[in-house]
């Protein structure tokens, strides 16, 4: 699987610097923090089509949820790889951007200052992104065996919610989070996120249970303990997000309702 490795290494930086082309120019005199950040969000939004498409196709594929195959639950995987570090590259060189057009370095470097700036608004992300390049995907690649492939389509499924999560942030940068695009994608957010981060979870013990003849709340107690502790690992940072994307809905819908009744 090294050639899937290394067409996502040139994929995922090769799309975002062609992104980045096009932005400047298409908006010339933009800051460079914000053509970082519309490609970045764009590559993001083509990861999570090509997850969730690979994840459906999996799931529907995939009869008996424990021991049923397909090739792309594995395959995928490797995909995340290059994906996940270039994520993590692109998610420093927009803040690498954002200090040096700000100009604000707080008497330290650039470099410092880009780390400190990164720590502080995206810490979560960082600490999410190496959890699954050091744990999570060598579990799914190495550890699990020949099971699972339903599951590991049920979590990229999860990355259905990306591209509007993306939207959302490009239409900000773009000033248009007053327009109606924006509310209805952020209901499009709140919908797919709730769906595919939260509910996904209870829908993959209902599997399990539905094929084995368990009542769902039962079914904790008849698998593996690790695979608990590692399904809330993964929805533990998922809960924390959606209730960010809720106070973020209600403050958007909260300033629309305003304007209407002035």
């Amino acid at each position: 699987m090294w050639h899937v490795v290394a067409a996502g290494f040139l994929f995922f930086p090769g799309l975002y610097h062609l992104c980045k082309r096009c932005a400047c120019w298409a908006r010339p005199g933009w800051p460079e923090a914000d053509y970082s950040l519309i490609s970045s969000r764009i590559v993001s939004s083509v990861q999570g089509v090509l997850a969730a498409v690979s994840g459906i196709i999996v799931i529907t594929s995939c009869k008996d949820v424990k021991y049923d195959r397909h090739w792309l639950a594995t395959t995928y995987l490797w995909v995340l790889i290059p994906y996940m570090v270039y994520d993590t590259y692109a998610m420093f060189f927009r803040h690498w951007y954002k200090c040096k057009d700000s100009k604000v370095l707080n008497g330290k470097d650039h470099f410092s200052s880009t780390m400190n700036s990164l720590l502080q608004k995206d810490f979560l992300m960082l600490v999410h992104h190496i959890s699954l390049l050091t744990v999570l995907l060598p579990i799914g690649l190495f550890i699990r065996g020949d099971i699972g492939d339903f599951y590991i389509g049920c979590l990229l499924v999860a990355e259905l919610s990306t591209p509007f999560v993306s939207l959302g942030k490009i239409l900000i940068q773009m000033n248009l989070q007053n327009s109606l695009l924006h509310k209805v994608n952020g209901a499009f957010v709140l919908v797919t996120f709730f769906v595919c981060r939260i509910l996904l979870f209870p829908f993959m013990y209902y599997a399990y249970g539905k094929q084995f003849g368990i009542p769902l709340y039962k079914v904790p107690f008849n698998i593996p303990l690790h695979c608990n502790i590692t399904n809330a690992a993964i929805m533990a940072p998922q809960i924390y997000w959606f209730w960010l994307i809720c106070r973020k809905a209600k403050k958007l819908y909260s300033n629309s309702n305003s304007g209407k009744n002035r």
